[in-house]
């Protein structure tokens, strides 16, 4: 069996392909500046000696069908391709941000669905639109298949109620739902999941660390979530590239009373040109880091409080779990940038948590043990695969059915 695995953005679209029950990645692509004069495709296949084939392609993409249309093009191509045949994708698998409280498990998409999800799409407006498309799209592309969407949300539905609740008026909670729902969940549930196998301890209190653009951190009690940063929407917690995570309430007061801005700008300030972008100018670590290296003291604020929080939510989840077997640093940042580890993990000798640093600095694929001798909780980077997960969910629902 085949499974084909969609990851939908309003510009981008990440899709890979699967050999089913082997588990084994084919090919994997990404489709970016959808909608701009110039596109941009990169293809890679993955061959059965282990290497990877790469192509990259400049071309109009105007719009997500145009996209996942070239990346089919390539997957069947008759010299290098995988597929021989876009019937033989059995199962499609969308990534779908916010589910609220209804989706909590794998779900086949419907007309139904789709208008559900179409409901919610106030809840994640960045979000939820382009996954509606991406599972639109496929439905032509592969009319044979099953559409399956899996809902970030629902790995954070094991939340309980003195987690997810605001301390707000009852009737905003049971009539119009505002809750914690939670976000990265299909990231979160990988990485907690593969941590429990590393440690082979299945009732392992563990707290993840999603570091990328977007950031955010979970408390897991055997594989299940019990708290997280993210609360209402994708905008609550750390510091990420452009969103400015937590932030005082009166401050939207005062930018819209006393400033002038009105709510569409202080929505937009808080989700697109706030958190390390508002901080440095640059959204991207990499760019951040040589700004750091270059001696920019924007830079080193910003580092400090991109780590600084992270910390303050890491004694929370101790508190919250009475302490954990390993705290697991994952996403673009989290696997890559040695610094913000080595900062979040400074000073925590107390809470039993002493980080290698010549491990910390070394680069290496797969999951890695950076904690020092002597260290009681463990620190690990475990590389994230979302589309991986997606494709294991979808697969269980196959077979429960």
């Amino acid at each position: 069996m085949h499974i084909f695995v969609i990851n939908s953005g309003s510009s981008s679209l990440k899709y890979q392909l699967f050999r089913w029950p082997q588990e084994q990645p084919l090919a994997r692509g990404l489709v970016e500046r959808i909608g701009l004069p110039e596109g941009q495709l990169t293809h890679t296949t993955l061959l059965p000696d282990g290497q990877e084939h790469t192509v990259r392609h400049t071309l109009p993409i105007p719009d997500h069908r145009t996209g996942l249309e070239q990346a089919m093009r390539l997957l069947t191509d008759p010299e290098t391709g995988v597929l021989p045949d876009p019937a033989d994708v059995q199962l499609v698998g969308h990534r779908a941000v916010h589910g609220g409280e209804e989706f909590r498990e794998p779900t086949l998409v419907t007309a139904e669905v789709k208008a559900r999800i179409r409901e919610l799409f106030p809840l994640a407006p960045l979000h939820n639109p382009a996954n509606l498309l991406g599972m639109e799209v496929a439905e032509q592309l592969f009319p044979q298949a099953r559409q399956v969407a899996v809902f970030d949300t629902a790995f954070h539905s094991t939340l309980p109620p003195h987690a997810y609740r605001f301390a707000l008026p009852e009737e905003l909670y049971t009539k119009h739902g505002l809750r914690a729902y939670g976000f990265h969940g299909t990231s979160h549930q990988f990485v907690s999941q593969e941590t429990l196998r590393y440690l082979g301890q299945p009732d392992a209190r563990v707290i993840t660390v999603h570091l990328g653009n977007g950031c955010s951190m979970t408390a897991t009690v055997a594989g299940r979530a019990v708290d997280t940063s993210m609360g209402f929407g994708p905008m609550n917690g750390l510091v990420m590239g452009t969103r400015a995570g937590d932030t005082d309430q009166a401050i939207i007061f005062h930018l819209v009373e006393q400033l002038g801005y009105s709510l569409d700008d202080v929505k937009n300030l808080l989700n697109k040109e706030s958190g390390m972008l508002g901080l440095t100018g640059h959204s991207d670590m990499r760019d951040i880091t040589r700004q750091l290296n270059e001696g920019d003291p924007r830079a080193r604020l910003a580092y400090d409080l991109y780590a600084y929080r992270i910390k303050k939510y890491l004694g929370a989840f101790l508190a919250a779990l009475n302490g954990a077997e390993a705290i697991v640093f994952t996403g673009g940042v989290g696997e890559n940038d040695a610094l913000v580890r080595q900062l979040v993990c400074a000073n925590l000798d107390f809470l039993g948590i002493q980080l290698d640093d010549t491990e910390n600095a070394r680069r290496a694929p797969g999951i890695r043990d950076l904690s020092a001798a002597g260290s009681r909780v463990r620190v690990l980077v475990v590389p994230t695969n979302e589309e991986l997960e997606i494709a294991r969910l979808c697969a269980e629902m196959e077979v429960d059915q």
